[in-house]
């Protein structure tokens, strides 16, 4: 495996390319660095190499690569946005949603604005009784497309490095046997037994704990986080 920056240039641009997209997931992350200090040689081959990939999956690779590929504002960014002007990764609704506005602040690594463009979606998900309020009753869920919890869930995963995500944090529930209480401090939702406060107290960024975003409201309890997670689309969706 390659290892440090002397290391990543004994190959080509293309090589690293190829074996970062090939590697496991501990590899992939490894590499990661590598790519970030070979940018200059790797970002005028991303355009081509994302056309070959999956974009009805939800691999963080492809992610990993946008992110890449935008991290400087010139020609080649604006190439692919204008190739993929509604995002790269191909989504469904069946309720008619238009997942662009949130697909582009992922793509742009603006979390915090993704976050909420999540809630809005997940209350026009819950119908015009949600949108009024502001806010989606537990009992609500039930009623949301499988398609469209799933669209929600990959983005997120494909646009984080696969740290972020509505499956993640079952994932993260399922390995605390289910405890509540023992899964807000490893999403970073809770220090010291104190709620963290939002906007500023949470992280908006790669470096956020496993699991952080996105956001559930957890001051009227945990039905509506424990009906998101247990939507069968989501069920499916986390690793057993």
């Amino acid at each position: 495996m390659l290892s440090g920056p002397s290391a990543s240039t004994t190959v080509s641009a293309e090589e690293l390319l190829e074996r970062f997209l090939t590697s496991s997931l501990r590899q992939r992350r490894n590499l990661l660095p590598q790519l970030e200090a070979r940018s200059d040689e790797l970002r005028p081959l991303l355009i081509d190499c994302l056309a070959h990939l999956d974009a009805n999956g939800d691999d963080w690779a492809a992610g990993a690569l946008i992110h890449l590929l935008l991290g400087q504002p010139d020609a080649l960014a604006g190439d692919f946005l204008s190739r993929y002007p509604q995002g790269w990764l191909a989504l469904g609704s069946a309720q008619g949603i238009d997942h662009q506005p949130l697909q582009s602040a992922l793509m742009a690594k603006s979390f915090e604005e993704a976050d909420r463009l999540t809630s809005a979606i997940l209350r026009q998900l819950a119908g015009p009784a949600a949108e009024q309020r502001g806010y989606v009753y537990f009992s609500e869920v039930a009623s949301i497309g499988a398609v469209d919890l799933e669209s929600l869930d990959r983005l997120w995963i494909c646009y984080s490095l696969g740290r972020f995500g509505f499956s993640v944090q079952g994932r993260l529930l399922r390995s605390v046997g289910g405890r509540w209480p023992l899964l807000w401090p490893k999403l970073g939702w809770k220090t010291g037994g104190a709620w963290t406060r939002y906007p500023a107290g949470f992280s908006w960024t790669l470096e956020a704990p496993e699991g952080h975003l996105p956001l559930v409201n957890q001051l009227r309890g945990v039905r509506l986080m424990d009906a998101l997670l247990s939507h069968p689309a989501l069920q499916q969706r986390i690793p057993s």
